[in-house]
């Protein structure tokens, strides 16, 4: 039994991501394969995991092998014929219905089984092929989105963001160009990141693995891809892919040039796809731009090609290379000044720079009531006085978006451990401020003058 590897130059599969599919040819993901030859998968591939997953498991069984990796009666049909004229197992059992068969290794089964699984121990959906998987990714390209200013207004209604802002963010989707957020920490580039994937409609089937070069990508990561809700999307035909929302990864300052590549565990002789191959149809966000463990620069050079061409380009341990789809909506964060960490050959590959600072008096206190509602805690007029006038203009603190969250969650907690009343008083928020700000007791005594911290006392705006 030789398996023969399919090797994807770059050129060649550079044409194919582009290329038309004929009207007439359904979806692959659409329908069950009927074949073996159906599934896109050379039989030897197929039949080797079948004696795996036999040696794993004792007799086989169709209805367990169906489950277990995902392929229809029909193609074990054709997968057992192949394994018995091959001599590498033998039926033991074949029943009234096409489902009720069993069969058993022969001892050059056995031999081979073992073999495969020192080589590669994957025993899990057998995989869908590359070809398959770039005209399902072409089906649902994010780049196919078009966002209206209505779905922003709708997806951000219970959210206080500078309109002029939210709307140059969603334009860039439009554009199918990657978008930047600078701006100081805690002025909330993160969380508005994140919501942008609200905006990003209809479900993408996701498949469990990969089968590209003769070698096994997974692809589905359940902490990364959510099933779509059952009644939002059609029926997935094939059960080796998942009909799940457009996914949003993100990675931050963890993220590493080895971990934009294919990570293979040799170990277990298969590969892990990378971030942002897992968030192909989706959102991938940098978190953090600059504070990763490699040079801005050298992360920044690593995305040019794909940004420029939509693709990225891998290479698998036997040196075979291949491209694939980078279909995603970049979405970068930073604390730092953009001039400071790319160059024009980079800057000028994203769509928009949008440039995030302190919230207006009024947008702080939408987020400080909204975040008092959350957490459950009683709130008036005189505690948001008291936090303006009394800890914010002495220290000359900005009003970030996430100061009225932590210090609040510091309250929340306290009045939890103490068994008091949840509602927000001066000396609540005054023992939180200064827990966060790490002030102690006795510069807080000096900096802030006794006051009555009662909830009904009213601060008068200086």
């Amino acid at each position: 039994m030789n398996e023969q590897n399919t090797e994807h130059g770059g050129s060649a599969q550079i044409t194919r991501l582009h290329r038309g599919r004929p009207a007439d040819q359904t979806s692959a993901w659409l329908r069950a394969p009927r074949s073996l030859a159906e599934t896109g998968l050379p039989p030897v591939f197929v039949g080797r995991l079948a004696l795996k997953s036999t040696l794993l498991n004792g007799k086989s069984h169709f209805s367990e092998l169906s489950e277990r990796h995902k392929l229809p009666i029909a193609v074990l049909e054709d997968v057992l014929a192949f394994l018995v004229r091959e001599r590498l197992a033998e039926i033991t059992h074949r029943g009234a219905t096409d489902i009720d068969v069993h069969f058993r290794l022969t001892e050059a089964g056995r031999t081979m089984a073992v073999d495969e699984i020192s080589r590669c121990s994957y025993c899990g959906p057998a995989p869908v092929s590359y070809e398959s998987y770039i005209e399902t990714v072409r089906e649902h390209s994010v780049r196919r989105q078009r966002i209206t200013q209505a779905d922003v207004r709708t997806a951000f209604r219970d959210v206080r963001i500078e309109r002029a802002l939210l709307d140059s963010a969603a334009a860039s989707l439009n554009a199918g160009r990657p978008l930047m957020l600078y701006g100081p920490a805690g002025s909330g580039k993160t969380f508005l990141a994140e919501r942008l994937g609200l905006l990003l409609q209809g479900d993408v089937p996701i498949p469990y693995a990969l089968y590209v070069g003769g070698e096994i990508v997974q692809m589905y990561d359940p902490l990364l891809h959510h099933d779509a809700p059952a009644a939002d999307g059609a029926a997935v035909g094939d059960k080796r892919w998942r009909l799940c929302r457009r996914p949003m990864v993100l990675s931050g300052g963890e993220l590493t040039l080895e971990g934009l590549d294919l990570r293979y565990d040799s170990a277990s002789g298969f590969y892990q796809a990378p971030p942002h191959m897992k968030a192909n149809m989706g959102l991938y966000i940098v978190d953090d731009l600059g504070r990763q463990r490699i040079a801005a620069q050298d992360l920044l050079n690593r995305w040019i090609m794909p940004l420029d061409r939509g693709i990225d380009l891998f290479t698998l341990q036997s040196g075979a290379r291949f491209t694939a789809p980078f279909d995603v909506w970049p979405v970068f964060s930073t604390n730092l000044d953009p001039a400071a960490i790319g160059d024009d050959a980079f800057l000028r590959r994203l769509g928009s720079k949008l440039h995030m600072g302190p919230l207006s008096l009024e947008s702080y206190q939408f987020v400080f009531e909204a975040c008092c509602a959350t957490l459950g805690l009683a709130t008036t007029q005189a505690a948001f006085d008291y936090l303006l006038h009394e800890l914010h203009m002495p220290t000359g603190k900005p009003f970030l978006a996430c100061y009225p969250r932590d210090l609040l969650s510091l309250i929340s907690a306290s009045v939890d451990y103490r068994g008091t009343a949840r509602e927000v008083t001066g000396d609540g928020l005054r023992e939180a401020w200064n827990s966060y700000f790490a002030t102690t007791s006795t510069e807080s005594n000096s900096r802030y003058p006794p006051t009555d911290t009662r909830p009904d006392k009213k601060y008068a705006a200086s």
